[in-house]
């Protein structure tokens, strides 16, 4: 099985200290390296004198080990409880936002994507637009900046070997992100 899980979340210390794990291996250009986010919870062989698998990460997901990433995400650190996490997920996000440079400079993913925003010529108001524009913006699909919403639909989650481009679960999880963290923005900016 092939597969690509990342998990986000506010402190990886905290859980990695938790469970028995081996650090992934990074080999670039007969460099070796542990990964920066991947751990194998499961048997794999193990290198003792680089303190992580004897395989590089991506020749052992071709022989069928699994890799987890845990991706340290500030944003979470932001939310008080599992009631405030509710609560800001049912409250709409603004959108409109989006028009405001200083405002987007500080939101998770698109901090420095302003122009880019600006370039797209339909507004981004929910979280598939927010996912096809965080996808727009990666090298493999830069090509799809500028154009209509409905254009961009029809080959956005289609593979490339063109440079490196999102997939779709990956785009959604990041722009339901994105509408957190404004929402954690606005939040903030009411309380001061």
């Amino acid at each position: 099985m092939k597969a690509d899980i990342d998990i986000d979340i506010a402190d990886r210390k905290q859980i990695l200290e938790l469970i028995d794990h081996i650090s992934a291996r990074q080999e670039n250009n007969g460099e070796i390296q542990r990964h920066n986010s991947g751990v194998y919870v499961t048997d794999i062989p193990y290198d003792p004198v680089n303190d992580c698998a004897s395989i590089d990460y991506r020749k052992a997901q071709d022989r069928g080990y699994f890799k987890l990433d845990f991706l340290n995400m500030r944003v979470y650190s932001l939310i008080q409880s599992p009631e405030h996490y509710e609560t800001l997920l049912s409250k709409p996000t603004p959108w409109e936002k989006l028009l405001l440079p200083d405002f987007v400079s500080e939101v998770v993913h698109i901090s420095n994507h302003y122009s880019n925003l600006c370039a797209m010529p339909e507004p981004i108001d929910s979280i598939p637009r927010m996912a096809m524009f965080l996808a727009v913006i990666r090298p493999g699909k830069k090509h799809l900046l500028g154009k209509p919403w409905k254009e961009v639909s029809r080959t956005i989650w289609d593979t490339t070997d063109v440079g490196y481009s999102f997939k779709k679960s990956h785009a959604i999880s990041y722009a339901v992100l994105v509408s957190l963290h404004m929402k954690l923005l606005e939040e903030q900016k009411q309380s001061n």
